[in-house]
C-alpha cells in the first residue's frame, strides 16, 4: 500500500513539475521573442505587470539565468523522481534506460516543445501574466541566480571575451 501511494504522490510531483517547467520554457520563448520598444511601451502604460516586466527585460542575462535556473531544478526532479518510480519497478539496466527514455519524451514534448510554441504564439499576454511570478522566483531564489549568473558572466568573458550569454536573444 505505501509502494502505490508513493507512486500516486510520485506521478502527482511529475505533473506539477512538468507545469513549472512548462512555465519556465514558454516564459522564456515569449520574453525574449519581443523587440525591446515593446517593454518600452508597457512600461509607459502604467500597468504594474508592465513595469515589473520591463525591470527584467532591463537585465536580459539575469533574466535568462534566472528562467535557466528554475527551468534546470524543476527539470532534474522532474528526472530523480521518475528515476526513483520505475527503479522501484526494474531492475538497474532497464531503469536506466526507461527513465532516459521516459524522462526525455515528457521533458521535451510537455516542458519544452508545446510550451516554447505556446509562449511564441502567446508571447504579448504570457510575458505580461509570468512577469510578477518571475519576478518572485528571482527573489526567492536569488542567492543561486546571483552565483550562476556570476559564473556564467566570467566564463563567457573568458571563452568569448564578452559576458553576454543572452545576445543571440536580445540582437
Amino acid at each position: 500500500m505505501v509502494g502505490v501511494a508513493l507512486g500516486v504522490v510520485g506521478v502527482a510531483a511529475v505533473i506539477v513539475l512538468l507545469g513549472f517547467s512548462a512555465f519556465f520554457s514558454s516564459s522564456e520563448t515569449a520574453i525574449f521573442s519581443l523587440p525591446a520598444e515593446w517593454f518600452e511601451r508597457q512600461a509607459d502604460t502604467g500597468g504594474p505587470r508592465g513595469d515589473v516586466l520591463k525591470r527584467l527585460h532591463d537585465d536580459p542575462h539575469r533574466l535568462l539565468v534566472t528562467l535557466l535556473v528554475g527551468n534546470n531544478v524543476v527539470n532534474i526532479a522532474i528526472s530523480s523522481i521518475v528515476t526513483v518510480l520505475i527503479a522501484s519497478y526494474l531492475p538497474a539496466g532497464p531503469a536506466i534506460v526507461v527513465t532516459t527514455l521516459c524522462t526525455s519524451v515528457l521533458v521535451l514534448v510537455f516542458g519544452e516543445i508545446v510550451p516554447k510554441a505556446f509562449g511564441l504564439g502567446n508571447a504579448e499576454t504570457w510575458s505580461l501574466r509570468v512577469a510578477s511570478p518571475i519576478r518572485l522566483v528571482e527573489r526567492v531564489l536569488s542567492p543561486l541566480i546571483t552565483l550562476f549568473d556570476g559564473v556564467a558572466r566570467r566564463m563567457n568573458a573568458y571563452i568569448s571575451g564578452d559576458g553576454s550569454i543572452e545576445k543571440p536573444y536580445t540582437e
